[in-house]
């Protein structure tokens, strides 16, 4: 059952079984509500079309691989593609649902510039697909630590940046990580992009020590893609020097993504220690 309520500042919330969405609209009364219809009637899909391909998007991907049919799946599976490490289209799952939604509201409206829509985004857990009009922008908090919401940098995006994408990952959120960051916050051209690229990196932030504590993900979460793989649950107080190193070791992840020309910048941080990567790192203070 599909759960939906109004938030503050008219924001939508969806909810379906793992999937939670807060969806922001900044448009006239009728274009908004004709966009709200259009993502209710997408998401009313979303879980079920997604279950009938799950074993196949758990399953690490390969060009010898069999592709996914749904569109959202598809999103998924070209977001991992053709890297030479362990990756499920799983790691792309929540900036993928974010974007197929947000295409969907916008094909509610029309031509969303002549329809009087001035920005909108789809929020799936802090992995955000977003649209502006000409003018416009848009100001992101990243949250290094979920237990204590504090806000630890801002992004601000222009209508005139090419990042339409924003997702964040680290041992210490909602996802397994096999990696000890904090935070590593991607800014892509897409959601599905940002939020493959921000699992990867964040499992790369990575060091050996006594007292890192790790377990088989499999023991964490029954259904995980990760298998017997170790992820981390605990990372003490690090020496600085071990946390460079760690960060080291992200940043040099991060600056692949970035020459390659799949993200625009990366924000990592660990420790009260931050690196920047990328060509807008101007956008992120």
């Amino acid at each position: 059952m599909i759960q939906h309520q109004r938030l503050s500042g008219g924001r939508l919330h969806l909810q379906q079984g793992p999937i939670d969405l807060v969806i922001g609209v900044d448009a006239p009364e009728r274009v908004k509500a004709q966009a709200e219809d259009a993502a209710l009637s997408r998401f009313s899909e979303v879980l079920e079309e997604l279950v009938r391909e799950l074993p196949l998007l758990r399953q690490p991907w390969s060009a010898e691989q069999r592709p996914p049919q749904g569109p959202i799946a598809c999103r998924m599976y070209r977001a991992v593609a053709g890297f030479r490490e362990f990756v499920t289209p799983m790691a792309a799952v929540a900036g993928s649902v974010a974007e197929e939604i947000l295409e969907a509201l916008l094909s509610g409206v029309g031509d969303p510039l002549s329809s009087g829509l001035r920005r909108a985004y789809v929020n799936n857990g802090g992995d955000l697909a977003l649209w502006l009009s000409p003018g416009e922008s848009f100001v992101i908090g990243v949250v290094n630590h979920p237990e204590r919401p504090e806000l630890s940098a801002r992004i601000n995006l222009r209508c005139e940046n090419t990042v339409r994408g924003v997702a964040t990952s680290g041992w210490r959120g909602r996802s397994q990580s096999l990696g000890i960051a904090d935070a590593v916050t991607v800014l892509a051209r897409s959601a599905s992009q940002a939020d493959a690229a921000a699992t990867l990196i964040a499992n790369a932030v990575n060091v050996e020590h006594p007292g890192i504590e790790r377990r088989p993900a499999s023991e964490a979460q029954d259904d995980s893609d990760l298998g017997d793989r170790l992820v981390t649950t605990a990372v003490p107080v690090l020496p600085p020097e071990v946390v460079q190193q760690a960060l080291d070791h992200g940043v040099q992840r991060a600056e692949q993504w970035v020459d390659a020309g799949r993200v625009e910048s990366v924000y990592l941080s660990l420790q009260h220690q931050i690196r920047l990567v990328g060509s807008q790192q101007e956008h992120i203070s």
